[in-house]
């Protein structure tokens, strides 16, 4: 990365935060480098440093192939996490806590929502019917856990009385749902979904936006990566047979397109940085988009998901490094890289290439998963890590889900070896 670069990262990043908001970031890294003296916390503090070095001295050797066994390993671990959980959600990764050891988290029903999803996907491609029960009983458990509203709280589980409403968490469980019931019947799953659908329904706006954000992001009116949900609601309108879901999904995806610039970038994109969003909810639109885009024939959906990742392919690094941030004219706005996002770029620039048949696109996908794939931990002495992929890298001093391995990380890995084994081996 070019200096001039670099100190635009650090000149308009902290330049856009508030003393107290700089206060507060440095001290959370001081505090998970305390926590790292622990004893319990040897192994990881070793990994730490290994992944702090590699990162340094760019030594990071992206791995050709192995994607089935990859996506073994992932799947493995996902799986152990819902294990780890008292309920049958997944909990919502296995992080550094504040006495010194490394745990797995709460039950997450957003990310919970989606893995659904995966080992459904899973299921239908390895024939493996233990991951599909297992899809079966997270689906059982979200409807237990669901709002009367028919929403689905944000953040990590918690009692009935704190729960609030999130729009985007509901259409991630509503997309494990759709996903399953075109598997199995079950009713309760059924009415479950119909109340997570009527509740996304109900929160669009006149101007095509949802809501209901909740209370884990900043509050502005727009969050334009919303538009995974849009995708949510088309699969359960081709589910139901009803277009009322569908014509819904449409008019939140075109809201979504009136957000994008002339050169693909998206505005009141991010969680709480609207100025550099991460890849990680630049994935979430691209997605959202481009499978509205292929269900509806939208070809200017699937348009405006090229205008946006093209640029972003740019910024790929011969071995397959991402940025995880950016502002709007496309540098780099991050020193480090969110690994979600980078598999979520993936999978979007694989799913073009099965589209469009352009083999930018698959190269592309596989520079940025090959990369991943050498940053997937597949021995450690705490077998809790194995199958795992960290929030950023690097692990610690990264800018994203810092310290630990976020559930959703390993699942959007897994879905990204999936979309790799199957062109691969198609």
């Amino acid at each position: 990365m070019k200096i001039s670069i670099i100190h635009k990262i650090l000149t308009q990043r902290m330049g856009n935060l508030s003393l107290k908001q700089n206060y507060w970031a440095v001290g959370d890294i001081g505090k998970k480098l305390a926590n790292l003296r622990g004893e319990q916390a040897a192994s990881f503090r070793k990994l730490v440093i290994q992944d702090q070095l590699k990162y340094l001295s760019n030594n990071v050797s992206p791995i050709i192939g192995e994607s089935s066994q990859r996506a073994k390993l992932a799947i493995t671990w996902l799986a152990n996490a819902q294990k780890a959980t008292p309920d049958n959600g997944v909990s919502l990764g296995y992080f550094l806590n504040n006495n010194k050891q490394m745990v797995f988290k709460e039950s997450y029903p957003e990310t919970t929502g989606y893995i659904i999803q995966s080992f459904c996907d899973y299921k239908l491609q390895y024939n493996t019917q233990e991951y599909l029960n297992k899809a079966q009983s997270m689906a059982e458990w979200e409807c237990q856990v669901q709002m009367a509203s028919g929403a689905v709280q944000g953040g990590a589980l918690c009692e009935k009385d704190k729960q609030q409403p999130a729009v985007f968490n509901t259409g991630m469980v509503l997309q494990g749902y759709s996903t399953l019931l075109m598997q199995i019947e079950n009713e309760t799953i059924l009415k479950s979904a119909q109340k997570a659908a009527n509740f996304l329904l109900q929160d669009i706006a006149e101007d095509g936006h949802f809501q209901t954000h909740g209370a884990f992001v900043s509050a502005t009116k727009i969050k334009t990566y919303n538009v995974l949900c849009a995708w949510s609601l088309y699969k359960f309108g081709e589910l139901t047979g009803d277009n009322k879901f569908k014509k819904a999904a449409i008019k939140n995806a075109q809201a979504a397109m009136k957000q994008q610039q002339e050169n693909g970038w998206f505005s009141n994109n991010d969680l709480s940085q609207e100025n550099y969003p991460l890849t990680h909810t630049i994935g979430y639109t691209l997605q959202g988009l481009l499978e509205v885009g292929i269900l509806a024939d939208r070809k200017d959906m699937i348009q405006a998901v090229i205008r946006a990742i093209n640029p972003i392919i740019t910024n790929i690094s011969p071995k397959g490094f991402l940025a995880g941030r950016f502002f709007s004219n496309w540098q780099p706005a991050s020193l480090s890289s969110c690994l979600t996002g980078s598999a979520q770029i993936a999978i979007v620039a694989f799913r073009l290439y099965e589209i469009t048949g352009e083999k930018s696109y698959q190269e592309a996908g596989n520079r940025l998963l090959n990369y991943l794939k050498a940053l997937q931990q597949t021995q450690n002495p705490d077998p809790n890590i194995i199958g795992a992929l960290a929030g950023s890298f690097p692990i610690l001093l990264g800018s994203y889900m810092r310290g630990g391995y976020p559930n959703w990380a390993t699942k959007y890995l897994l879905d990204a070896l999936m979309l790799q084994d199957k062109l691969e081996t198609s």
